[in-house]
């Protein structure tokens, strides 16, 4: 049955990427419609998330971010199905990366790069940076998809330009064993994810909202001596944007206690409240704020 589903929809997935980009804007206009007037799509998690973090905008405020986050929403998963077709000539165009000389300072110093991502902007074109030149392997950590034919796509589709998807069960083994061996790259990690109440060790306000958090940056970045960036995407126009490069610490190891993530959320935080609307409200990332936090857990203050 997976198979079968995925052959029914590759055909369209495909028809999709090759379409003008003229044409493709319109096609997302109407999947606009579709998902936001008709399937109203978790409209009512959008809005109650843009509540919580936005307590002193008005409704008619918040209803103005939610229906332009819907907008950004369909063009960024589009553009995804785009990447199946987009020449490098293109995507370079569309995704440029303005400081790459930090990315090879860092590579001068023989370190890994934990590049620390947020659900923002856009997080789909990002390996484009594999066309830079750089002497670096580029890994993706991802969550695995069910169906293993739409896995397998979203790893051709992620992982072009020979770079490695690992899934997020295996992240911390893949990593630590690359470098045992010597193996020096650039993993892109999108850090706001929540993990399991049962799986919660560590709490922090995001946003305002005191909530369970990965401490995966903290952790790796210190243990293994890896270099911690954060990648500050902005949506500069209609399917162009603009990344650069934050670097965070180049020598973790040496920081105050939990000072990686507290920089790695200030970042995002900040990109956040300046443009709202470019951030994934769909994610159900302040479900565990009203659960009981652990004795065992650590909750880091600012």
């Amino acid at each position: 049955m997976q198979r079968l589903v995925f052959w029914l929809a590759y055909p369209f997935l495909w028809l999709i990427s090759i379409l003008p980009f003229r044409l493709f804007y319109l096609f997302s206009d109407f999947v606009f419609v579709i998902v936001f007037y008709v399937a109203r799509y978790r409209r009512k998690t959008v809005i109650e998330n843009l509540q919580l973090v936005f307590p002193g905008k008005t409704r008619a405020e918040l209803k103005k971010i939610r229906k332009d986050f819907f907008r950004h929403m369909v063009d960024m998963f589009l553009e995804m199905i785009k990447s199946l077709s987009i020449s490098n000539e293109e995507l370079k165009k569309r995704f440029k990366f303005k400081n790459v000389e930090e990315i090879q300072k860092i590579r001068e110093m023989d370190k890994s790069i934990l590049l620390a991502c947020g659900h923002y902007a856009s997080y789909e074109w990002m390996n484009a940076l594999q066309l830079y030149g750089l002497d670096y392997k580029g890994f993706g950590v991802y969550k695995k998809v069910q169906n293993r034919y739409f896995d397998q796509l979203a790893k051709d589709i992620r992982g072009r330009y020979e770079g490695i998807l690992i899934p997020t069960t295996k992240a911390t083994k893949t990593i630590t064993a690359n470098e045992r061996k010597g193996i020096r790259g650039v993993y892109a990690m999108i850090a706001d994810q929540s993990p399991k109440i049962s799986r919660a060790r560590a709490w922090r306000d995001f946003m305002g909202i005191t909530v369970p958090i990965f401490m995966g940056l903290e952790h790796l970045s210190r243990t293994l001596d890896m270099v911690v960036v954060y990648l500050h995407v902005e949506k500069i126009k209609r399917g162009y944007y603009v990344a650069s490069f934050k670097t965070i610490s180049y020598e973790p190891a040496k920081e105050p206690q939990y000072f990686i993530t507290r920089s790695y959320f200030e970042h995002l935080e900040n990109q956040i409240k300046q443009e709202p609307q470019y951030y994934l409200w769909t994610h159900k990332r302040w479900k565990h704020r009203n659960n009981p936090i652990s004795e065992n857990a650590v909750v880091i203050k600012d």
